[in-house]
């Protein structure tokens, strides 16, 4: 295709297309290795915005924040200096799952990611709607916009979200927008399709939003902050916030009643719906047929910012009409006078299959065209801030040349995120858990920068300055992790019948890194973030141990490299659906081969055979 134009833009190393969280993360992350990027937006306002809800982390989804900041990225920062409330959660849990949640004033996060991006080098921030992915040769050579200016570039990031050909729809009204009443993206998915990508059709969802003075905050369980100042990233600094609470109802034998009664009106279930919704977040009304058997259901209530009497009803999401939705809600206790400001609705738009991109997130179709975000299918502003980032550093890689920037499954949560997505594909919004992560003891919240800042700075995003910092973290829980297992108690200290150590004290169920401060007091000048993970690996010190064990035996088969442009139908002992599955990814290992779906053991073992023989 002829990149002649009236107008041209500029010429740059990479282009963003979109700027919610995939986008900014990608735009920053190409910026911090130096080079330049232009990042194209339907609507300047609408950078960073947070369309759904107005929190940040959680398990796993707080796990990707941490690694994002790790990486130099953006969210961790932008949670912390615009929090209205953060927790841990899980705490009763074990260390794996635990994980950092902030509710965030969602004006204020937008205001600290769009002023970081304008401060940020090497950043052209350009309000423009792409229509057209340029092409020539299998190589991308940049964009298209509706008003017909050419943007150049070595690299391009589609970053859409829900965007693409969206409409909004809220009981039998259809109506094409994007979220939050913003303009749909029209023109890139027709022309995705015509340079021969596969798309598909999903569907996400939102809850009303409601007025504070509305709510009757005596017939609920309030939900406090953390006390003390705890934060995602090393960078932010933020003097004495004010936290808000959240809220904690249920829904009663009214709402039920209400939603059953209505179902014939809900555009799910009269089929008006044809994308595929998220499994592990589900409507209200779906709530309540799939779980006929319960009672009632939890909502939560958040507040939206400082300056704003907004709240949002978490666990509400609905897409029947205004009149079921006001009725529904006035059936939820301490709810009863509640005024909607704004109704839920559903989402429907195009994404691509992710299967048709390489680890790198790069199109095994067009060198140097990337994918990122809930355009991959994912769901979640984690997951798309951590595949924005990864894209980045990779977009960057390709246009200097460097080797792609991959990570393992037993290196990151990013890592089981995009091998996920790219190995095994989505039906239905990703949404990333705990439970994905075979190695979830060794990806924990607290070691996210010693295992991932190295990487960061050997991919240019993170300044080597910080090495020498992380080096002095590491030296410091390597000697009281040793000081641990020689530190004596005795049984006056320690109430048990024989001399024992400290280590082997804290390892103990019911002993906590507070209780054994009581034994050996020194151990307070240790800073908080470093006693946490130096009381979680002297603790399960056995069970991490016996991980490493595995990720050593499992890194065999991700080290074995599967030559590219193999000819799988050629290979008569393996399934017939293997044989597919094989050709449609390429897989660039034996481990993620083994991963497909539809691949089995002795697939694998056939495989490695038939490569391993000389072929003459």
């Amino acid at each position: 295709m002829s990149v002649e134009s009236v107008y041209c833009g500029g010429d740059f190393d990479c282009i963003v297309v979109g700027a919610g969280h995939a986008g900014c993360e990608a735009a920053h992350a190409v910026a911090r290795m130096g080079l330049s990027v232009a990042l194209l937006t339907q609507s300047v306002e609408a950078i960073a915005l947070m369309p759904c809800n107005p929190s940040v982390g959680g398990p796993a989804k707080g796990h990707v924040v941490a690694e994002i900041d790790a990486l130099g990225g953006l969210m961790g920062y932008a949670a912390d200096m615009s929090f209205v409330q953060m927790r841990t959660l899980n705490t009763g849990k074990g260390p794996a799952v635990q994980a950092l949640r902030a509710q965030t004033d969602k004006r204020l996060y937008q205001q600290t990611v769009r002023e970081v991006l304008e401060k940020t080098p090497n950043i052209r921030i350009v309000q423009g709607s792409v229509v057209e992915i340029v092409v020539e040769a299998g190589q991308v050579k940049g964009v298209r916009t509706h008003t017909g200016t050419l943007y150049l570039a070595k690299t391009v990031i589609v970053t859409t979200g829900t965007y693409m050909e969206s409409k909004v729809i809220i009981g039998s009204s259809t109506v094409a927008s994007g979220p939050n009443g913003l303009l749909p993206s029209y023109g890139l998915a027709a022309n995705l399709r015509a340079l021969g990508f596969s798309l598909g059709r999903l569907k996400t969802g939102t809850p009303p939003r409601i007025h504070r003075r509305s709510i009757a905050f005596d017939r609920m369980e309030e939900q406090r902050g953390d006390e003390g100042y705890i934060r995602f990233s090393r960078r932010s600094v933020r003097l004495d916030p004010v936290q808000l609470s959240s809220w904690l109802t249920y829904t009663t034998a009214a709402t039920q009643e209400i939603i059953r009664a209505n179902l014939h009106r809900s555009p799910l279930y009269a089929g008006l719906i044809a994308g595929r919704g998220p499994r592990y977040c589900p409507s209200i009304e779906d709530k309540v047929v799939r779980f006929a058997d319960k009672e009632r259901h939890q909502i939560f209530l958040e507040p939206e910012g400082y300056d704003t009497a907004e709240v949002y009803v978490q666990g509400f999401s609905t897409s029947l009409p205004e009149d079921v939705q006001v009725s529904m809600l006035r059936s939820v206790i301490g709810l009863e006078q509640a005024e909607m400001i704004r109704p839920g609705y559903a989402i429907e738009y195009d994404f691509i299959d992710p299967t048709q991109l390489t680890l790198a997130l790069e199109s095994k179709m067009y060198e140097g065209l990337f994918f990122a975000g809930q355009i991959n299918g994912s769901s979640g502003y984690e997951e798309a801030a951590g595949q924005g980032l990864w894209a980045g550093i990779n977009a960057g890689a390709r246009a200097t040349g460097r080797p792609p920037f991959i990570l393992l499954r037993s290196e990151a949560y990013l890592g089981v995120l995009i091998d996920d997505l790219v190995t095994k594909g989505t039906g239905e919004p990703y949404r990333l858990m705990t439970s994905r992560a075979e190695h979830r003891l060794l990806l924990r919240f607290d070691n996210a920068e010693a295992r991932l800042l190295p990487k960061g700075v050997e991919a240019g995003v993170v300044a080597s300055r910080e090495l020498a910092r992380l080096r002095q973290d590491e030296e410091t829980v390597i000697h009281w992790k040793e000081y641990l297992e020689q530190r004596k108690v005795s049984p006056q200290e320690s109430g048990l019948e024989h001399t024992t150590t400290a280590a082997a004290l804290l390892r103990r169920p019911e002993i906590t890194w507070g209780e054994l401060m009581r034994v050996a007091p020194e151990l307070a000048e240790v800073v908080v973030h470093l006693a946490q993970r130096i009381a979680i690996e002297v603790k399960y010190a056995g069970y991490i141990a016996r991980q490493c064990d595995v990720v050593e035996r499992f890194q065999r088969l991700e080290s074995k490299a599967i030559p590219q442009g193999v000819v799988y139908s050629e290979i008569s002992g393996i399934s017939l659906e293997a044989r597919e599955k094989l050709a449609h990814v390429q897989p660039r290992s034996y481990g993620q081969a083994s991963r497909i779906s539809g691949v089995s053991p002795a697939d694998i073992a056939v495989l490695m055979v038939y490569l391993e023989k000389p072929h003459g």
